[in-house]
Order: C-alpha cells, then sequence, then structure tokens
C-alpha cells in the first residue's frame, strides 16, 4: 500500500505542477498582450503630445503678432559700422540708418544719441597697439616668434 499511496502523492505532485505551469503561461500570455496593447495608447500620447506644443508654438506667434505696441521693422537698414569700448560697461557706437550715421554712447540700461553726421568713410585701423603692455606683449611674442 505505501507503493500506492506514493504513487497517488506523485500524481497529485506532477498534476499541481502542471496547473501552475499553466496559470504561469496563461498570466505571461496575458501580460504579453497587454505590452502589445500599449503600442496605440503610445502613439496616440505622442500625437496629443505633439498638437499641445504645436498649439503653444502658434498662439506664441498670434501674440506675438498682435500684441499691442509691437515694434515692426519696416525694412529699415540698420548696420553698426564701429564700436569702442570707453569703459568697462560702456562703449561709443557708430550705427548707419539710410544714409546717416548716428553717434550713439551706450551704458547698461541707457543709450544717448551723441551726435548725428552724414555716411562717410571710416579711417583704416592701425594694427599697431595702443597701450604700452598690448606693445610690450607684442615685442615678446616677435621675439619668441623670430
Amino acid at each position: 500500500m505505501r507503493v500506492e499511496g506514493r504513487g497517488t502523492r506523485g500524481r497529485q505532485a506532477a498534476a499541481r505542477s502542471v496547473l501552475m505551469a499553466s496559470a504561469i503561461t496563461s498570466q505571461s500570455t496575458a501580460f504579453a498582450s497587454d505590452v502589445v496593447s500599449t503600442g496605440p495608447g503610445l502613439l496616440q500620447a505622442t500625437l496629443g503630445l505633439a498638437l499641445v506644443v504645436g498649439m503653444i508654438l502658434a498662439l506664441a506667434w498670434v501674440a506675438k503678432r498682435l500684441a499691442p505696441g509691437a515694434v515692426r521693422q519696416g525694412g529699415t537698414s540698420l548696420t553698426i559700422v564701429a564700436s569702442q569700448a570707453v569703459g568697462q560697461r560702456e562703449r561709443v557706437v557708430v550705427v548707419e540708418v539710410a544714409d546717416q550715421w548716428l553717434v550713439l554712447g551706450v551704458a547698461p540700461g541707457r543709450v544717448s544719441a551723441l551726435s548725428t553726421m552724414p555716411k562717410g568713410v571710416l579711417p583704416a585701423s592701425s594694427t599697431a597697439p595702443t597701450t604700452p603692455f598690448a606693445a610690450a606683449l607684442s615685442r615678446a611674442l616677435g621675439r619668441r616668434d623670430g
């Protein structure tokens, strides 16, 4: 009888393992079908995000065009002809507008018109150093190179 008892227990254990294996297989199949079904959801989320970003950009463009007091460039040509630093944060700038040059003083938070003159030709800039330190440095570099 002991042999039959062990056989019955063995059969019951085998049946349990088959049931567990089939349950695991069905769960993994269900998981695989869930993974496959997220593809359309991911595509839909991506398209929705792209639509929202596009709408934000379009509204920003419309707001920029319709803003009250917006400065529009009417084809006026504005060119910086020359610029020279006169301090750590101050500059003198020559700007060409149409056929006139404007000499402007530019400082943090302020631009002042210094002079207006007819369009002209700038003198050729010299390549010679303008400060004693620059002259000494160029002499030192010249000795080193040659």
